[in-house]
């Protein structure tokens, strides 16, 4: 009985159960019908795959948010999204110690598991500053989102204050969701509108130990860990990679940026590729780009943001960590390096495990969806990599994919925010030790 109990408890196992929790009784506040702004109960689907949605910051969603839901249901999904975001271990972390001063043993390891930080004694570092981040990051862009509705837009104080809460913590934990049917695209030439929300999606999406190490040493980079510099140089380069392969390719395209004066279409192409590293809210029309434009945000959806992070995706280090592996076989390196230190064969394997597990569940649910539904391979393929990376661009595809559609996209976002390591290691019975091994010999490669 003791065994059984000790394999509950392990710290993947707690992460996963304690989603599921935030996600079931998000649900069930949702189908209630003081959620809906018709008083009529949400299906269960519907809500669970909202709830879901939320709580994994995906955005993706069944219903135009602000007129099916009441403001009771707006302000439900408003503080799943930070629940989410911040990670339920993380949450429960900085209310102990708020109330306590204190973290036990448990505790530290539920939140190294789920931050991934380095040790346990890493963990309280991480989490107050989750909180100041977070606090400071979001209270920046509601501010100026409030001032811009207020004296540009004419909003009342309270809806804009409101307007600017709402967005600022979806776009900061990377969750997507907006308050009108076109996402962000009747605020496409206001860069003071979409310029915060750019900046508070790749403030998220860093990761925040890439903010311990920064506080401690910005102004020396050649004290950075390799977790930062990676994280920062692979961010910088996939945000301006995909927004000038975005804009070259949408650049005369009339039913997106094309009518837009230059300096509009270059900032709607930097909307976009930042959006698609988790954010997931559109300043143009994502149904009408071109295939090329989607296959490019497939790509940079399946990268997604920094490791502990709101962001989503297999991650920039991930990514980054094959390409060193790849580089170090070309060159018939006998180690693996990157920035002058090796990287242990451990972390190769995890990566390597994470990007193969990642591809198999795309896949998967592809090969689902084009069974279930009546769409092509491309606009299929754009919605399960934008489920599974927690981004919530959609091809315009997501409200007509039936019930079945809704619970495999409802899979994949699960299965997104937690990874398919966590996740497997969750579901794993037993952690086997093995005391030998056997003589070595390997077939042919390639």
């Amino acid at each position: 009985m003791k065994n059984l109990l000790d394999q509950i408890n392990t710290p993947s196992r707690v992460v996963v159960l304690a989603f599921l929790a935030a996600v079931l009784t998000g649900a069930g506040l949702l189908a209630l019908p003081i959620a809906t702004e018709g008083g009529a109960a949400a299906s269960l689907t519907s809500a669970l795959f909202t709830a879901t949605s939320a709580v994994c910051v995906t955005g993706l969603a069944v219903h135009d948010t602000a007129a099916h839901w009441s403001v009771f249901g707006e302000v439900v999904l408003m503080v799943l999204m930070q629940i989410g975001g911040f990670g339920i271990m993380t949450l429960s972390s900085i209310l102990a110690v708020i109330v306590s001063g204190k973290l036990g043993l448990r505790a530290r390891l539920n939140t190294q598991a789920e931050t991934k930080t380095l040790g346990p004694g890493d963990v309280r570092q991480v989490i107050v500053g989750v909180a100041k981040v977070t606090l400071v990051a979001e209270v920046l862009t509601a501010t100026v989102l409030a001032v811009r509705f207020v004296v540009g837009y004419g909003e009342p104080v309270g809806r804009a204050v409101y307007y600017g809460v709402f967005h600022a913590v979806s776009t900061f934990t990377n969750a997507g969701f907006a308050l009108w049917p076109d996402s962000m695209m009747r605020f496409a030439r206001d860069p003071w509108i979409c310029i915060p929300l750019m900046l508070a999606v790749v403030a998220g999406g860093l990761g925040f130990p890439v903010y311990a190490v920064l506080r401690e040493h910005w102004r020396r980079p050649a004290r950075w860990s390799l977790h930062t510099k990676i994280t920062l140089g692979m961010t910088a380069v996939l945000l301006f990679g995909g927004a000038l392969a975005i804009t070259a390719t949408e650049w005369n395209n009339p039913r997106t940026m094309g009518d837009l004066p230059p300096g509009l279409r270059v900032m709607a192409g930097f909307f976009h590729s930042v959006m698609t590293r988790s954010g997931g809210l559109n300043s143009v029309d994502t149904s009408q780009m071109d295939e090329k434009s989607w296959l490019i945000s497939d790509v940079l959806m399946f990268i997604g943001a920094g490791s502990a992070s709101t962001g989503g995706g297999i991650k920039v280090t991930t990514f980054a960590l094959l390409g060193f592996v790849i580089l170090a076989e070309l060159r018939g390196e006998p180690d693996v390096t990157a920035g002058r230190r090796r990287i242990p064969e451990q972390l190769q394997r995890q990566a390597l495990t994470i990007a193969l597990l990642s591809v198999a569940s795309v896949t998967v649910g592809t090969l689902v969806l084009m069974a279930v539904t009546p769409f092509n391979l491309d606009r299929v393929l754009f919605e399960v990599v934008s489920a599974f990376g927690t981004v919530g661009l959609s091809t315009g595809i997501t409200t007509q994919m039936g019930t079945e559609g809704h619970l495999v996209l409802t899979i994949l976002m699960f299965v997104g925010r937690l990874g398919p390591v966590t996740l497997g290691a969750a579901l794993a019975l037993h952690v086997q030790t093995r005391r030998f091994r056997y003589p070595e010999e390997g077939p042919l490669v390639g």
